[in-house]
């Protein structure tokens, strides 16, 4: 198949251009920046407006918009206005582009995030069920998160594609051994005896397996799922847990807990936020699971033991 990945250039998208061409399809990535080390197609857009790179939609069989400004930075005015407007204007500009092909894709896979749920300690959080939003005492920067998840949906869902299936990526963390992924500066920090529990540990930590986040993207393309879907392992768990196991998978016995306090400090240091931190992400995969996907990873403890053995040294 021909499958064009819109922001394909960040961790998730060299990943995922990575396996499917191995797979032996033929990947074009759309980017602000060519790069003509990539060894995949790399094709020049803004990210907001038609232009020739509209032809590379016009024929392909499936479309997956990575396209976002990255989260992790500080929610002042003008990241806010990047963030959102980065997410809402590419996804217009994708579905335009497919609205108007004389061939659209069949299949149009569209980022969202799993931050779209409320804050969850006591149940998790499927499609079905899950509630979305956020309380009115919680941070406005949760706010704001879900705020720009909701406009990112709504601007794929203003779309009337009758030869397009649409689904929406509800994901998770996808860990990946990948250099500067997440999980390279979770490992990282417990390496540096600094990886125990955040706030008071309690918060889930929803993540997906990197093998499993691909074969779930192939699984949604051949099948016949629209709408939200959650890209999430089926076993969230509290962040102490999930450090715990980080830990002993890396063979580091100590790890010093951050406070809520230490936390929020050290996020303003590293200019990014708490929330992707003391947010609890109680999300499972109702709707993948119920249509007959079958997980490789569904414990961390499994997952984290691969990821580190594949981790580069």
């Amino acid at each position: 198949m021909k499958i064009v990945i819109p922001g394909g250039t960040g961790q998730i998208g060299t990943v995922l251009a990575r396996n499917l061409q191995s797979n032996g399809h033929d990947v074009v990535v759309l980017s602000r920046s060519a790069d003509a080390s990539r060894p995949w197609r790399v094709v020049g857009w803004d990210a907001k407006s038609a232009g020739d790179w509209c032809e590379q939609i016009d024929g392909a069989d499936v479309v997956i918009n990575l396209a976002g400004r990255s989260v992790d930075c500080r929610y002042n005015a003008a990241n806010r206005k990047l963030i959102t407007g980065s997410r809402v204007d590419s996804t217009r500009a994708v579905g335009d582009a497919i609205a108007l092909a004389r061939q659209p894709p069949a299949v149009w896979l569209q980022m969202s995030t799993a931050t779209i749920y409320q804050h969850s300690l006591d149940r998790p959080q499927d499609e079905a069920t899950g509630t979305l939003g956020v309380r009115p005492e919680e941070p406005d920067t949760w706010h704001f998160s879900f705020d720009v998840a909701t406009q990112w949906e709504a601007a794929a869902n203003a779309f009337d594609l009758p030869l397009t299936r649409t689904v929406l990526l509800r994901t998770a963390m996808m860990m990946s051994p990948d250099r500067g992924g997440v999980f390279d500066v979770l490992l990282g920090l417990v390496r540096k005896q600094l990886g125990g529990r955040a706030g008071d540990g309690r918060q889930y930590v929803s993540w997906i397996h990197d093998r499993d986040f691909i074969r779930a993207i192939e699984f949604l393309i051949e099948g016949d799922l629209s709408g939200p879907v959650n890209l999430a392992a089926p076993n969230p768990l509290p962040n102490a847990e999930f450090m715990a196991a980080l830990r002993e998978a890396a063979g580091v016995k100590l790890g010093l807990p951050a406070t809520k306090w230490m936390v929020e400090l050290g996020a303003i240091v590293l200019r990014t936020e708490s929330e992707l931190i003391l947010k609890s992400r109680n999300v499972v995969p109702g709707r993948l699971r119920e249509a007959g996907f079958e997980f490789e990873f569904c414990a961390w403890e499994d997952a984290v033991r691969d990821l580190v053995r594949r981790h580069p040294v």
